[in-house]
Formats: structure tokens, sequence, C-alpha cells
């Protein structure tokens, strides 16, 4: 399960990022071009942290759509599913600029 390792990913930043305190809940955003189901990520979440300081936090995901742009006619937007191409002219020669990330951003901790 793919989902299984990014949901290790994350834990392993929050628990570096945490410094010992108890998060209760971490906002994560992840770019669509990692094909993540969110429902499956969030089963993941909960059953990687079950028994460990991170049982009981919240996962919330912000899902990043895929951008471009074309090397080849210059449009620059949004892009469809694999394989990545160029929606105006077929290009497969495309810049991504969003949609690749996998970004952990603000954690709630109890004081």
């Amino acid at each position: 399960m793919h989902e299984r390792s990014v949901a290790t990913t994350i834990a392993n930043a929050v628990r570096r990022r945490a410094h010992g305190h108890h998060v209760t809940r971490v906002q994560v955003k992840i770019g669509n071009l990692w094909q993540v189901t969110p429902r499956t990520l969030t089963r993941g979440w909960q059953a990687l942290t079950k028994d460990t300081s991170l049982e009981g936090c919240s996962l919330v995901l912000e899902e990043v759509p895929a951008r471009g742009r074309c090397r080849a006619c210059g449009m620059e937007g949004a892009l469809p599913p694999f394989p990545l191409s160029c929606s105006n002219c077929g290009s497969f020669d495309v810049e991504v600029m969003s949609g690749d990330e996998l970004l952990v951003g603000d954690l709630e901790v109890d004081e």
C-alpha cells in the first residue's frame, strides 16, 4: 500500500518537529501527483500511529492540483493524470509547477 509509506514519511517528519510534545493535529499539503487516496491515507495513518505517541492525532489533508508549463508551446495550466502531457499540444516536455509536493504544515500540540 503506497499510502502506508506516505503515512510513515509524515509520521517521521511530525516526530522530528514535535520535540517530544503530544501532537493532536497535523496539516499536510499533498500534491495530486502522489496519487494518494485521502481516505486510504487517513486509514493508514490511524493504523500506523496506533499505540504510538501519535495515536489519536488527526491528519488534515489539503490536496494540491497538478499544474505545469509546456516547454513546447508555453501553455500553463492544469496537468492531466499520468502520463503528464500538455493539454494544448500533447507534448510530454512539461515542467511541473505544483502537484508533486508533500509538506507537513502546522502541528497542534498539547502543552
